[in-house]
């Protein structure tokens, strides 16, 4: 009898054990069939620290992600002032984003978009640490979407909820090139999410980078194993309905020719830093272009089109862009530029990206040839 109950015993902590076991994808803070230890506090005030949402092991700093957050990389970034950043996705149990070939997938309610930017305090030697700054989340309330910044103490081991944004005064690195740069960093406020996250005509937030063209690639998970993120969002059954990778879009890496023409990736990086506001239903749509990756109407790019209404954002160049003259391009100007009231984007830089520069110069130069 005793022997009987033990094999029962037995048989019911290995029953518990595997049903409480993580997946074959839980490893390094992936998707995971357990349930989650992560909070999105959905109803109430959002908390102080990031630390009450559970998305990190330890304090954060590290940022190794809790089980059942999601790492996750882009095709081409937004250009945030040369910060790094460290992207991340949560999904509450048993839930799913739907796939949607042209924009952001329809992600459930609950969901939580993290992104952590910082600095390595020398590009060229990233094993010498870095400089968290702050984590922004996007997350999926019953009413809409709601944009949380989170700013890291200088000891990085807190980060706490800063609604009316901050300013954080030398932040300074040593670049590629070995010069050691500084400038004033700005964390925006809960508003001036709007700026690029508003969808338009709903007076809410939306997702932009969780593209099917953008998160089409591969990334190195746990063990070093690699996997297009698609099949992987699948399989871990955090997606529905996406096709194969080779039958999705796939933006091009803006500073990788191997993965697209001159034009496709000058045109990846116009989508991703442009065209959340300049698309038929994007809050620059009276501007009248259309910078989308998937636009073929030269017009719609700018190509010969005069301003609506620049004004000195014009730099006193009369057409968007002129084939085979950068210099002669709106485009060009306000992408040189760091002037207020002329730099495009208007939000989310303060210097100018010379690597994307001279993409956008070579790429309009080029126009003349073909």
């Amino acid at each position: 009898m005793r022997a009987r109950r033990m094999t029962s015993l037995a048989l019911l902590l290995g029953a518990m054990a595997a049903a409480f076991a993580p997946s074959d994808v839980s490893q390094g803070g992936e998707p995971q069939d357990t349930a989650s230890a992560v909070n999105p506090h959905l109803e109430g005030m959002p908390p102080r620290d990031l630390a009450a949402y559970g998305l990190f092991l330890g304090d954060g700093s590290s940022q190794e992600p809790a089980p059942g957050v999601l790492p996750y990389d882009v095709n081409t970034p937004l250009f945030s002032d040369y910060a790094e950043k460290y992207r991340f996705v949560w999904m509450p149990p048993h839930t799913q984003a739907r796939y949607r070939p042209g924009e952001s997938f329809d992600f459930p309610v609950g969901t939580i978009l993290v992104k952590t930017f910082g600095y390595p305090h020398d590009f060229r030697h990233p094993d010498q640490g870095r400089r968290l700054l702050e984590t922004r989340l996007l997350i999926h309330k019953p009413d809409g979407w709601v944009g949380l910044p989170y700013v890291w103490s200088s000891d990085q081991t807190r980060a706490t909820l800063k609604v009316a944004g901050a300013t954080l005064d030398d932040v300074t690195w040593v670049h590629t090139d070995g010069s050691r740069r500084t400038l004033r960093y700005l964390v925006p406020n809960m508003n001036q999410c709007k700026g690029c996250h508003e969808a338009t005509g709903k007076n809410r937030l939306a997702p932009l980078g969780p593209t099917a063209r953008n998160l089409n690639r591969d990334l190195a998970y746990a063990h070093g194993h690699r996997e297009n993120q698609l099949t992987r969002w699948s399989r871990a059954g955090i997606l529905a309905g996406a096709p194969a990778p080779d039958q999705a879009p796939r933006l091009a890496v803006w500073n990788d020719p191997a993965t697209g023409s001159l034009a496709d990736r000058a045109r990846a990086w116009l989508e991703v830093n442009c065209a959340s506001c300049h698309n038929p239903r994007g809050a620059g749509d009276t501007a009248g272009l259309d910078l989308r990756a998937n636009q073929d109407d030269p017009r719609k790019l700018g190509v010969l089109k005069p301003p609506v209404a620049a004004g000195r954002g014009t730099g006193g160049r009369q057409f968007g862009i002129v084939p085979g003259q950068p210099d002669a391009s709106i485009l060009l100007h306000r992408l040189e530029t760091t002037a207020p009231g002329e730099m495009m984007p208007e939000l989310g830089r303060r210097v100018v990206h010379h690597e994307s520069v001279a993409l956008i110069r070579a790429w309009i130069k080029a126009m003349d040839d073909q």
